[in-house]
């Protein structure tokens, strides 16, 4: 029989505009339609990093861009659950989440295809100079078509760096575009499962030197951060292109400006930033010949919904005693304050 103390779920502010009104057609809330098992509620303000007293009585939390530190959890003797909506999660400290006897769950799979579909966008764009054209016909500078002539992505290589759901649902796109075998650097892939989907696995320096298309798909950690700096990218072909739509901090921005100059690459695109959100132009918007958006180069209604539906499903699924999928940090399962507390709140709502 379910209890009177309904499961608390609050959202971040920034899900909301200053009015209170959503700023997103759908982020899975209908997951929470049962009111007597769950009370959904919001900040009431936006910080870059949650306050200790945003956490106060709340079960669970589903994030958007705040960062999750020791200090946010400091006190949250009642929350069981951070949900971020997305995959990304160095924006938390997932040894403070474990110590205060709190699991992060990431949106695993939610954001495969729309990531994967803009990456195809952009190396379209970049090949067939979208940009430069617009801007010729803006310009009424029609004569000078001919100086941007483009390339296909027929018989040109694909690069992927860091093979997860992203890389191999980028590859399944790709497949009809008449490319070579993609070519995969991911230490944490087997060549087996590489091979499965009709790539390759090779080392960073063979993929820099041979692929076409760099695209990166790994996460920023400490291995990852300035991956791509000015020795990698001496390595790429004059002819290519580097892409990223993962984190910031992976690829070094000044570096690249510096090869962009040389031109030792033909192009680039970037979603990500090291410092976000930027508060000026960067000097790579000087560039012709790169892309450029705010860390939303995926977003859709599409993709939304479906992060929404995944996060908070995550929260529904442990208020009801269940393990959800895309569990961050699993040894938090063993904590025996982790158990009292995941016991004695979803015995609410059992």
């Amino acid at each position: 029989m379910t209890s009177s103390a309904p499961f608390t779920v609050s959202l971040t502010a920034d899900f909301y505009e200053s009015d209170g009104q959503p700023k997103y057609r759908d982020v899975g809330l209908d997951r929470f339609s049962d009111s007597r098992r769950f009370a959904v509620g919001r900040f009431a303000d936006h910080h870059a990093e949650i306050a200790p007293g945003q956490l106060t009585g709340v079960n669970g939390v589903v994030v958007l861009t705040p960062r999750v530190t020791a200090r946010s959890l400091a006190g949250s003797t009642d929350l069981l659950v951070v949900s971020r909506f997305g995959v990304g999660y160095d924006s938390v400290d997932v040894p403070a989440c474990t110590n205060a006897d709190v699991v992060l769950c990431i949106a695993v799979g939610a954001v495969d295809r729309p990531v994967a579909e803009a990456t195809v966008g952009w190396m379209l764009a970049l090949t067939h100079h979208l940009r430069v054209k617009d801007n010729l016909v803006r310009q009424a500078r029609w004569n000078d078509r001919s100086q941007f002539m483009g390339c296909e992505l027929r018989e040109r290589t694909l690069g992927v760096i860091g093979f997860g759901g992203i890389g191999r649902a980028l590859v399944k796109l790709l497949a009809g575009f008449g490319m070579n075998p993609p070519l995969v650097y991911d230490p944490f892939a087997s060549a087996e499962v590489v091979e499965e989907h009709g790539a390759r696995a090779v080392g960073l320096d063979e993929l820099l030197a041979e692929a076409d298309f760099v695209s990166i798909h790994c996460p920023l950690t400490e291995q990852t951060r300035n991956l791509i700096g000015p020795r990698e990218l001496s390595l790429m072909k004059p002819g290519s292109y580097l892409i990223n739509t993962a984190r910031g901090g992976i690829v070094d921005e000044a570096a690249l400006a510096e090869a962009l100059t040389r031109r030792q690459i033909a192009g680039a695109a970037l979603d990500c930033f090291a410092e976000e959100p930027l508060t000026a132009p960067p000097v790579l918007a000087g560039f012709d010949n790169v892309l450029l958006a705010p860390h939303c180069i995926a977003w859709t209604d599409e993709m939304f919904r479906d992060i929404g539906r995944t996060a908070c499903q995550s929260i529904v699924d442990l208020a009801a005693g269940t393990t959800p999928r895309g569990v961050v940090n699993p040894e938090v399962f063993s904590r025996p304050g982790f158990v009292e507390k995941w016991r004695r709140l979803s015995a609410h709502v059992m």
